[in-house]
């Protein structure tokens, strides 16, 4: 395999890209030219807020060919476009052949929630004092256990008995809190997103842990719970309070998670008219916040 490296200018990574695949490149990756350096700027903003820009002042665009001979020819067709100008060749060089599958993977390692309790990807061995374990690989859908939202409200899950209890897991993503819940002793169980791959990821990784639950769209959840978990983002859950407050029994729980520490007032007075939020754990600039109603 060869890597073509190319420098293009914020307007032209677009027209790059597309040409690129169009010569049968392999894979197309961007990366910050000046990464690393004083003209570094941040792409991305906080979570919920929009991006401060849309692309790099500078990008590195590579493209992989199976040999150097389609690398070069698509460096010399590209140098003879107009849209080219701006743009400049960095090289082409060999990539080593090495086992793509093994070295992702290596990248996922087992995740402790408690001493007892751990995610773990199906290509490891759970660990020795592991009790409880969830089986989940990285996927498309959110929820793999490696962001502190996801811990901390596993972590609530272990340590508040949900024996018997009726459970919605609201944007469920992996499906990770419903199965979390059920591994915990949840009996009637509940998993909504917005998002169909979601909905599917969910059932199966359901599957793949031997519990049972109902995955659907948002209009699967019906009547009350005694835990309502919602790992989101703070903006749309302001908008959600009062649903997912009207979702929870007499006695039951609430939990909120996708919260940044800043973002605790404007919380607790979103949901004052229907509940009194207060923080239940912190981990990395993230809050997870419960109530009783």
């Amino acid at each position: 395999m060869f890597e073509l490296r190319l420098l293009a200018p914020e307007n032209r990574v677009e027209t790059l890209s597309d040409a690129l695949e169009a010569l049968d490149a392999l894979s197309v990756s961007l990366e910050d030219a000046d990464a690393q350096t004083p003209a570094e700027q941040a792409l991305f903003g906080e979570p919920g807020m929009p991006p401060p820009k849309e692309g790099w002042l500078r990008s590195r665009v590579v493209a992989l060919f199976g040999t150097r001979a389609a690398a070069e020819e698509a460096a010399t067709l590209l140098q003879a476009q107009d849209f080219f100008q701006g743009c400049g060749v960095a090289g082409i060089e060999n990539v080593p052949a090495q086992d793509w599958v093994r070295l992702t993977q290596s990248q996922f390692a087992p995740v402790e929630i408690t001493p007892e309790f751990w995610i773990v990807p199906t290509w490891h061995e759970p660990p020795g004092q592991a009790t409880q374990v969830i089986r989940l690989d990285p996927g498309l859908a959110f929820g793999t256990g490696t962001h502190p939202t996801t811990r901390m409200c596993l972590r609530w899950i272990a340590q508040h008995p949900q024996a018997g209890r009726r459970v919605l897991d609201y944007g469920c993503g992996s499906g990770i809190l419903a199965i979390g819940a059920a591994k915990f002793g949840a009996t009637d169980i509940d998993a909504v997103d917005i998002d169909e791959a979601a909905v599917r990821a969910t059932e199966a990784n359901a599957r793949a842990n031997e519990v049972a639950l109902v995955a659907g769209l948002p209009d699967r959840a019906q009547g009350r719970y005694q835990t309502v978990l919602a790992n989101i983002l703070a903006s749309p859950l302001k908008v959600l309070a009062p649903l997912l407050c009207a979702h929870v029994a007499p006695g039951g729980s609430l939990v909120l998670a996708g919260i940044l520490e800043r973002q605790v007032d404007e919380l607790k007075q979103a949901y004052a008219p229907y509940a009194a939020l207060e923080v239940g754990d912190a981990e990395e600039g993230w809050v997870l916040m419960t109530a009783r109603l």
